[in-house]
């Protein structure tokens, strides 16, 4: 409502103006004519006429004067000669026309009368004319005009009349209707002005406390106020470096305690929501390179806070997160879905399935019932499967039950399936704390569990397994609690996808090769790892192949310690070594899903770090013929990777 009501006004303000400029435009045109009537014509003074009248004409100053005294009588000039005497009062013969006419422009002087004889006391004089011809002006030939038919019928054009009286009349009508009408605009133009300033007083009163707070506290203003704050934090996040000497060859700046290769690229924290929080989980956006997702338990030091936090973190905005979402319970699994990107999906401490969306507020959209068909204990592992029309949702947790969901109905699980193992000691349920899906797979998974060992499942039966947990393979290996599990993506030349990777409790990550699903054991088998990777001088928390590259996979452990391994340099150490942050334990990490040149590590102290590792992530060709050779070289080498027939009750 405010926002019209200023949009009001400013368009007032413009109609004002408007009306203020045409105002002005009148006063200037109607000044400008009164300007042009009153100023008199140039005046030009008598001696100016005469002398163009001369011009014109021809003649002297003298002939003038002859012109304006007469052509019947002249005043003699008085003839003064050496020889002769001075003759004053003689009367000189009048001169004739033909000689005034021939020589007004001549001189008339002492030559003009000669003596002739002295008869008594009177000296007369006989005047000697001299014929002048000369032409003043040409006088225009006379035309000679035939009439004939056409002169006659010809139209004359007569030179346009001034105005009638009607018309003037009409035109001082016209006039003084205008002039009431630009006075009647005046006034109404006068009274908005008034009416537009009082609106504007009014408006730009100063709020009481009271009206403060209530315009803090609107949710329009909160909502503007968070969108434009994040426009703007995104356009400043700009890191290039506008000082960098590109005439040094080397890098400058660079942390080797951060990996030779691996640069750190950003922290995630924020006090005001990651404070005395630890990440459980970690995931990328596919979608969004940008976007990452962390999700956190609780900080026992806030009570009114909510228990569980994921946040959706921002590369270009690093003060903090771009989304945060609540949860009632304790988040420990979190993922994006690939085919809703605005959907986020949580794992919770007390066993519900969360949904939140991106569009919406920080409380989830969907989220699990507390009931007993789904889980009842905290759900450590998800994995989305299938395709943009047919997918599900796949959650395991430590109650010993897998499910399976429909992005669009949370009330109850799809598909149930309780994983139990005769081989127990206590118990037959499974304990699920981590479960991956071979690549381009959706109904065989498998399941790392408490005890250490790793199992095979089948969502349905298949031909010679039942659905459930497959009794009879076991994958034993682990003399801890098994934490990651990660399938080999099939991405290249040659199929790996065999190839999976798991780290525990007990410090160590093994490499296993699974038995064919179409040919399952009849009787129990146990199946050892095909290489063990014991470098960690701590709990090894989470292990991911490389999204790209063949031989490449990640492991991160309790000391904060991030390590690279490439099958195809080394299978003793690690290829790359970083201490991560402070030290503290690296909970769970994962790559970037399109190209895997950064990765981000969650940490118990609540920071999400961001590495890049450069030229790691990048494969040839040979990768998977080497990776192929190096896999030999360790069955070979070891022994290990063989499966050996035990005891059922092993």
């Amino acid at each position: 409502m405010q926002s019209s009501r200023r949009a009001e006004l400013q368009a007032k303000k413009e109609k004002i103006e408007e009306l203020r400029r045409l105002k002005k435009a009148r006063e200037d045109a109607k000044l400008a004519a009164a300007t042009a009537a009153t100023s008199p014509p140039p005046t030009r003074s008598r001696r100016e006429v005469d002398d163009i009248l001369d011009e014109v004409l021809g003649r002297g100053a003298a002939g003038s004067r002859l012109s304006d005294s007469g052509l019947g009588e002249a005043t003699p000039p008085t003839a003064s000669r050496p020889e002769s005497p001075a003759v004053s009062g003689l009367p000189l013969p009048p001169i004739g026309r033909s000689a005034l006419s021939g020589s007004r422009s001549s001189d008339v002087g002492s030559d003009i009368a000669t003596p002739v004889e002295n008869t008594g006391s009177q000296l007369r004089f006989v005047v000697d004319f001299v014929d002048v011809e000369q032409e003043l002006f040409e006088l225009p030939q006379k035309q000679r005009v035939i009439y004939n038919k056409e002169v006659q019928t010809a139209e004359v054009e007569t030179e346009p009349t001034g105005p009638s009286e009607d018309e003037i009349r009409q035109r001082l009508l016209e006039e003084q209707e205008a002039e009431r009408e630009r006075i009647r605009q005046e006034k109404e133009f006068e009274e908005q002005s008034r009416q537009l300033d009082k609106e504007i007083e009014e408006e730009l009163r100063d709020l009481t406390e009271e009206e403060r707070a209530s315009i803090f506290v609107a949710p329009e203003f909160l909502d503007f106020v968070e969108t434009s704050s994040k426009i703007v934090e995104r356009a400043l996040s700009d890191a290039y470096d506008y000082i960098r000497d590109y005439t040094i060859g080397a890098e400058v700046g660079t942390d080797d305690s951060e990996g030779n290769r691996v640069k750190k690229v950003c922290t995630f924290y924020d006090e005001q929501v990651n404070k005395n929080r630890s990440i459980t989980d970690v995931d990328w956006s596919p979608k969004y390179p940008e976007l990452s997702v962390a999700s956190y338990n609780k900080n026992p030091a806030a009570l009114n806070e909510p228990d569980g936090i994921v946040a959706v973190w921002n590369l270009h905005m690093l003060e903090r997160p771009e989304f945060v979402f609540h949860s009632q319970s304790d988040v420990l699994s979190v993922a994006f879905s690939p085919f809703h990107p605005n959907l986020v999906f949580g794992g919770s401490y007390s066993g519900q399935i969360l949904l939140w969306d991106t569009r919406s507020k920080h409380l989830p959209v969907l989220k699990t019932p507390l009931s007993a068909s789904g889980h009842t204990h905290p759900v450590y592992t998800m994995q989305m499967v299938g395709t943009q029309n047919a997918h599900n949702l796949i959650t395991g947790s430590t109650d010993g039950m897998v499910c399976s969901w429909l992005v669009d109905m949370l009330a109850q699980p799809q598909e149930t399936l309780d994983l139990v193992h005769s081989g127990h000691n206590k118990t037959d349920e499974v304990s699920v704390t981590a479960l991956d899906f071979p690549d381009n797979e959706t109904t065989t998974f498998w399941v790392g569990t408490e005890e250490g060992n790793v199992y095979q499942a089948n969502r349905y039966d298949r031909a010679g397994s039942k659905a459930g947990l497959h009794q009879h393979d076991s994958y034993r290996g682990h003399a801890g609690p098994v934490t990651g599990l990660s399938f080999h993506p099939a991405a290249g030349p040659v199929d790996f996808s065999d190839l999976f990777l798991t780290c525990s409790v007990d410090w160590t990550v093994k490499l296993w090769r699974t038995r064919s699903a179409a040919k399952p054991s009849t009787s129990a088998t146990t199946i050892t790892p095909l290489y063990s990777f014991e470098e960690a001088d701590d709990y090894v928390y989470d292990v991911r192949w490389h999204p790209t590259h063949p031989a490449l996979f990640g492991a991160a452990d309790g000391s904060g310690r991030f390590d690279l391994w490439n099958l195809n340099v080394d299978t003793e150490v690690p290829m790359v070594s970083s201490v991560i942050g402070d030290g503290r334990a690296i909970n769970k990490f994962a790559w970037e899903c399109k190209e895997g040149r950064r990765v981000g590590l969650g940490s118990s102290d609540g920071k999400l770090y961001i590495y890049d590792i450069g030229d790691i992530a990048n494969s040839k060709e040979s990768d998977w013929v080497d990776l192929q050779r190096s896999l030999g070289a360790m069955a070979g080498g070891t022994g290990q990777g063989t499966a050996t027939e035990s005891d059922a009750k092993r």
